[in-house]
């Protein structure tokens, strides 16, 4: 649809061109007059503004000057039309709107690119706004997209393979990349591109097939998630725990039961903490929340670590409270 538009303003743009430079050549021959004057003439006569011609027109001349103002006319009217189209259709709204969004992304800093919005990319999307997350989302379909500018929801149209596509979506100040597309090929090359413009960005992969989960490692992705294993999982601890399952889902997604988990990372903390133990940080009695999981600087996960339990740089505690003691919990730290 853009595509057709533009073909239409440069053809439009091109007849008044031609219009324009029909009327100085002819004034210039029939005339003898200099290109300022002939342009001159050209411009009253095509505009229809009515001011004086430099000096009585001959037969010839006037002759000319009616063929020139029907024929203006002609294209201006195709000109009116081609305007009208453009705003009845929305293109111009539209397109002010991509404007403004492309600034926007291009003064973000920290944000997450979610590269397709199909099934999982949609749920991805879905969990970071619920976490208060900016995102933006690359997409080539149009009718995945078409709501966002609804929604005020950042986006760039095009193929994620793309680098010029990752380059607009901000992919060098991005702290996160998650690459959902329906094809391994596809989300192979995204994570090799983001890799090397980025290296960084944590990076999340999208698998069908368990030969593509090393190959997608390798290329640089921090995870790899394959859908229809996780799903099958799932289904077999439904039946198994579906008590325990339903209570995971609830405390890290919707949080309808009242908690949430939260992680922290040590580094992120006031410098004077670094070296204490946990129980120095005092988190149950200030907030109320309890540390039920330490991540070592090995990436060696402890479950309900001892209160003597160090913190050090590269390290994260995973904190277990409700909403009013998570709130608590990020205003103190």
């Amino acid at each position: 649809m853009t595509t057709y538009f533009s073909k239409k303003v440069y053809i439009a743009l091109l007849l008044i061109l031609i219009v324009t430079s029909t009327g100085v050549i002819g004034y210039m021959s029939l005339s003898s007059i200099s290109f300022i004057d002939a342009l001159y003439t050209t411009v009253i006569t095509i505009s229809t503004v009515g001011f004086g011609e430099p000096h009585p027109f001959n037969e010839y001349e006037k002759l000319f000057t009616i063929f020139l103002i029907l024929i203006s006319v002609t294209v201006y009217g195709y000109v009116v039309s081609i305007t009208t189209e453009y705003i009845a259709n929305g293109k111009l709204l539209y397109n002010l709107k991509l404007k403004k969004l492309k600034n926007q992304i291009q003064s973000l800093k920290g944000h997450t690119i979610v590269c397709g919005y199909g099934r999982n990319g949609m749920q991805a999307v879905k969990m970071l706004k619920q976490y208060q997350r900016i995102c933006v989302v690359i997409d080539d379909k149009k009718e995945h997209l078409i709501h966002f500018t609804d929604e005020d929801l950042l986006f760039v149209q095009g193929n994620a393979t793309d680098d010029q596509n990752l380059m607009l979506a901000g992919i060098k100040q991005a702290t996160c990349l998650i690459s959902s597309l329906p094809s391994d090929a596809d989300n192979l090359f995204v994570v090799l591109s983001a890799r090397q413009l980025n290296p960084n960005c944590t990076i999340i992969s999208r698998a069908s097939n368990e030969s593509s989960f090393k190959k997608l490692k390798f290329a640089g992705a921090n995870s790899v998630i394959m859908p229809n294993k996780l799903g099958g999982e799932h289904m077999a601890y439904l039946l198994v725990n579906p008590d325990l399952v339903e209570f995971m889902e609830k405390l890290t997604s919707d949080g309808k039961i009242g908690a949430n988990l939260e992680e922290i990372s040590v580094d992120e903390l006031p410098e004077n903490l670094l070296g204490k133990t946990i129980s120095d940080l005092k988190i149950k009695t200030i907030t109320g929340c309890t540390v039920i999981g330490f991540k070592t600087e090995n990436n060696e996960y402890i479950i309900n670590p001892t209160s003597h339990t160090l913190l050090k740089k590269n390290t994260r505690l995973i904190v277990l409270g409700n909403e009013e003691q998570i709130k608590k919990l990020k205003d103190m730290y």
